[in-house]
């Protein structure tokens, strides 16, 4: 018998799925560092160095083998607006259409050098037309049967995608800046808000729901706050059961709470799958996800090292991919 070379089957990489919060990432990475550091042409690039600097950091700490920079590709999602009109209403730039978000001016010229610099080192993004990078990354992780998932975001709402198992998924969040980040399980969201540890990532959804968010432009149950949400998660384990609860007269449930939740009917069936990030996004992934060992075009990579005055941060970039 012939024996098959070794390099016939490849072996698939071993390590975590790192996916990351793209531009929750790089807002941070602007305003971490001044807007005076720029090109050789004068264009600002904290944002790209900042970013760089970031993926480079995260990888020498978590050694991901594969890595998706996740987009939004529609920040503000028809669906998500026709169901909560205020979803992210405030966000919406003066006297635009409402379809641009508001964001300091020299951030978004950065974006493609940031997609560029990506690509050349050969590393994944991904999106999906009419979704935000939430529901990328929830459509990601949701699929993942094989490697521990990792999810690096400065937002909470992505806290609901923890679970345990064979293909368990974390949370690294940076809300604090990257040298504070904290890493979330079902065990830790659940310690931390309050919530049935059974359920902890779902419940997180629910809990947002209630209490609302301001950041999101969603109001919340009037009367109910972060702490009276987690209580009643607790004693009635999902926003469900609390519902069913709040209809059953038979029910021990306060009737101060009880009026409220009633009177919310309407606004939670329509909270609920705004807040919860979609499993089933059409997701399209620029390039296969293993980080290669060195960059795809070395060429183009250096050119944009010269042209951007990024040249140490590539290389930390660099560095990073090749396990140095």
């Amino acid at each position: 018998m012939t024996a098959t070379p070794a390099s016939a089957t490849p072996v698939p990489p071993t390590g975590p799925l790192m996916l990351l919060d793209g531009a929750s990432l790089w807002f941070r990475a602007f305003h971490a560092l001044p807007e005076s550091l720029t090109a050789p042409d004068g264009r600002p690039v904290n944002a790209v160095r900042g970013f760089t600097d970031m993926v480079a950091s995260l990888i020498t700490k978590h050694r991901p083998a594969r890595l998706v920079v996740c987009l939004d590709l529609d920040w503000r999602p028809a669906f998500r607006v026709a169901a909560v009109p205020s979803y992210k209403a405030h966000r919406v730039a003066a006297g635009s259409d409402g379809t641009a978000e508001e964001v300091p001016a020299a951030l978004p010229p950065q974006v493609p050098m940031i997609i560029d610099v990506l690509a050349a080192v050969g590393l994944a993004t991904a999106g999906a037309a009419g979704f935000e990078a939430d529901d990328v990354i929830g459509t990601l992780a949701a699929g993942e049967a094989r490697d521990p998932v990792l999810v690096v975001s400065g937002d909470r709402d992505l806290l609901q995608v923890v679970r345990d198992g064979a293909a368990p998924v974390r949370v690294v969040y940076v809300g604090r800046g990257l040298a504070k980040a904290e890493v979330f399980g079902p065990a830790e969201v659940a310690a931390r808000y309050g919530l049935p540890p059974a359920r902890a990532g779902a419940a997180y959804a629910e809990l947002a729901a209630l209490r609302g968010d301001p950041s999101d432009g969603l109001p919340g149950v009037k009367g109910v706050g972060e702490k009276t949400a987690s209580t009643l998660l607790q004693e009635y384990g999902s926003l469900a059961a609390l519902r069913a609860a709040a209809t059953d007269p038979a029910s021990g449930l306060a009737k101060g709470v009880r009026a409220k939740l009633v009177d919310a009917g309407e606004y939670l069936d329509a909270a609920v799958p705004v807040v919860r990030v979609a499993t089933d996004a059409p997701v399209r992934v620029s390039r296969p996800d293993p980080i290669p060992v060195t960059p795809v075009d070395p060429e183009g990579l250096e050119r944009l090292a010269q042209d951007l005055g990024i040249g140490r941060s590539v290389a930390r970039l660099t560095a990073a991919v090749a396990g140095v």
